[in-house]
């Protein structure tokens, strides 16, 4: 039988051919294998709701997506970036994915909805949510290898931070355009190394002894938290889909505040140091700025700007709430099995330092 893991193995095997497109076509049984693989993965994946295939399926895509953002390493390892291969696959997976996961929002009331008033509400309400069970349980038990446990998961994310919105900044000028820029410039410190946002999580890694390489713990990184990430790359490079991606990041802006405080307040119950906690501090200072900016600046006027589909923005609102609260429960779900078994946790994150 041919397994998920050695079907991964081979894409990255072929992901690292000097060019791909011209190895398939004189050989093309080479990727065969992978291809009923993956075929089976999606079936698996979207139709059974299997754990394996889901991870599959989600690590090859972010293995894809992934190129579309420089990285500074060998330059090789772009040589395949505009492969054909690629291409397709990526299409194949995101078309299979996305009608799955539009399927788990009830979307045709939006259509019918008073956008305007809808963005407003949800704003009001995710600026101070109900504390849930997730959130209750990283702010009051979780240990300091749970903690440590959170970072590393985290980390595939939060040392790369807002590198898709770069991809929605380009073309005509406009105001809102120009406050998307200013919400990017102050996540990258305003230019500052040291103040960029990913370099306080890189700090927050070091100071708990982790590896601040971005992906040392891509193994560790549950399927839920790759989509949320796979989604965020999916609706920023498709700009007819420009109007969700702005009401994902809303979302994000506005919720990361109240999220970011029980990681902070677990942190400092931990005893840990402020620089141990410092990304969660400076979120909850700035992102309630940036949520408003979100909000105020760029979601209402694009209300106004596109009044036949602003309802979209309230999908990518809803979707995005969706994804954010489906990864975070598998990051604690995670967090808990590994606490159960602390030797665990610690070989897991120290076999990579």
């Amino acid at each position: 039988m041919y397994p998920y893991d050695k079907a991964e193995q081979d894409f990255v095997s072929l992901l690292n051919h000097a060019d791909l497109d011209e190895k398939l076509a004189i050989e093309p049984h080479t990727a065969q294998p992978f291809n009923e693989k993956i075929y089976d993965a999606l079936s698996a994946a979207f139709l059974s709701d299997n754990e394996s295939a889901h991870i599959f399926v989600q690590r090859c895509l972010y293995r894809i997506n992934r190129l579309k953002l420089f990285w500074y390493d060998e330059l090789n390892n772009y040589s395949n970036e505009n492969s054909r291969f690629l291409f397709d696959l990526r299409v194949k997976i995101e078309k299979k994915w996305s009608a799955w996961e539009e399927n788990q929002i009830p979307s045709e009331s939006l259509q019918r909805t008073d956008v305007f008033q809808s963005l407003c509400e949800r704003a009001g309400e995710d600026l101070n949510p109900d504390l849930t069970e997730e959130g209750r349980y990283i702010r009051d038990r979780i240990s300091e290898p749970g903690y440590r446990r959170l970072l590393s998961i985290a980390s595939l994310d939060g040392l790369v931070e807002a590198s898709q919105l770069s991809r929605v900044l380009g073309g005509a000028g406009s105001e809102v355009q120009l406050m998307l820029a200013k919400i990017l410039w102050e996540e990258y410190g305003g230019g500052k190394f040291e103040r960029k946002h990913s370099s306080h999580f890189a700090a927050m890694m070091e100071e708990l002894g982790l590896d601040p390489r971005p992906e040392a713990y891509f193994e560790m990184v549950p399927w839920e938290v790759l989509a949320n990430i796979n989604h965020s790359f999916s609706l920023s490079e498709q700009k007819r889909k420009f109007l969700r991606y702005i009401g994902g990041l809303l979302y994000i802006e506005i919720s990361v505040p109240a999220s970011f405080k029980n990681n902070k307040l677990a942190g400092q119950r931990l005893g840990l140091s402020s620089k141990a906690t410092s990304y969660w501090d400076i979120h909850i200072k700035e992102d309630i700025r940036h949520g408003q900016w979100m909000l105020r600046d760029v979601a209402l006027p694009l209300v106004d700007m596109y009044k036949n589909d602003a309802w979209e923005i309230l999908l990518g609102y809803d979707q995005q709430k969706f994804l954010s609260a489906r990864a975070t429960a598998a990051i604690v779900t995670s967090i808990r099995k590994a606490e159960n078994d602390p030797a665990t946790i610690n070989e897991k994150i120290e076999s990579v330092v």
